[in-house]
């Protein structure tokens, strides 16, 4: 059986095996689900069309959340995109992240990538490439392979879930994910992979988890869009040949002492940061008296 508990035995593997992360992330699962492997491409393809038909209905989208805290921005960014100081391609990213992240505030279809908190980061960047390279649904598949990989290493040595890591365990978790699958879809090393992984989540550290009235919409849309950003920058300074210094299994490590060690108030419980405010609490007792 094809197994991996690190980024480093899981690039270690693949670069034995002489193959890309996702080849070896797609057999454990074969092996682990005794699903063929045609099924189980067949499953995640299925994921890549619901990430795309949330990127088109979150950018033309219109409807606010029952809250009314949220809808309506990704839609504004994504038509702002070129007069942006960012370059369109960025700002389309946010816009997509933005606008999945809005999808899911109205109770729209997504994929929770990791979490629903921050389902709106991996298929953003990974869209925003596709559209950039003209690349193919089967590359994407593959990509979300690479990127599940990543996922899954960090909640076995992490987490990521807000309620015990803060928004660094789910925004910088999927930011990690989504760097290192635009680093494999370029074509970089699998260890290039893991240094991008690292890089994002490096500058995630510490996020806290803060959701005004309680609710995945403030400051978590907008987060999404953010993170997104950062995860297509780790790639392209991987690209460009910049190493992290710290090693990715270093990082995760330290995003989980750095999570156990953030008060109960600053993971998911909107005791403490944005939560607090006065705005947000005068938001609080107008939804709930």
């Amino acid at each position: 059986m094809v197994n991996f508990n690190t980024i480093g035995e899981l690039a270690a593997l693949a670069a034995e095996a002489q193959q890309p992360i996702h080849e070896i992330v797609i057999q454990r699962e074969c092996h682990v689900s005794q699903t063929p492997r045609n099924e189980i491409m067949e499953s995640m393809g299925q994921n890549w069309a619901t990430m795309k038909a949330s990127i088109e209905r979150g950018i033309s989208n219109t409807e606010k959340s029952l809250s009314g805290l949220t809808g309506g921005d990704a839609k504004k960014l994504f038509a702002y995109r070129r007069q942006g100081y960012m370059g369109e391609q960025v700002l389309a990213a946010a816009a997509y992240a933005v606008g999945i992240s809005e999808v899911n505030a109205v109770m729209g279809r997504i994929v929770a990538c990791p979490t629903a908190g921050s389902c709106g980061i991996v298929p953003a960047a990974l869209y925003a490439a596709q559209q950039e390279r003209k690349l193919t649904d089967e590359q994407m598949v593959r990509a979300l392979f690479t990127a599940a990989g990543i996922g899954m290493v960090i909640d076995q040595n992490a987490s990521i879930a807000g309620a015990e890591g803060g928004c660094q365990a789910e925004c910088g978790t999927a930011a990690g994910m989504a760097a290192g699958a635009l680093v494999e879809l370029a074509g970089g090393t699998p260890a290039q992979v893991g240094n991008a992984v690292a890089l994002a989540i490096k500058n995630l550290l510490g996020l806290v988890c803060d959701p005004v009235a309680g609710l995945v919409e403030v400051p978590c849309v907008k987060r999404n869009g953010f993170a997104a950003i950062v995860a297509m920058l780790a790639a392209d300074m991987t690209l460009a040949g910049i190493d992290s210094v710290i090693p990715v299994d270093e990082v995760i490590d330290a995003m989980n002492r750095i999570g156990k060690a953030l008060p109960k108030s600053l993971r998911e419980t909107s005791e403490g940061g944005l939560a607090v405010t006065k705005t947000a609490q005068a938001i609080e007792q107008k939804l709930y008296g």
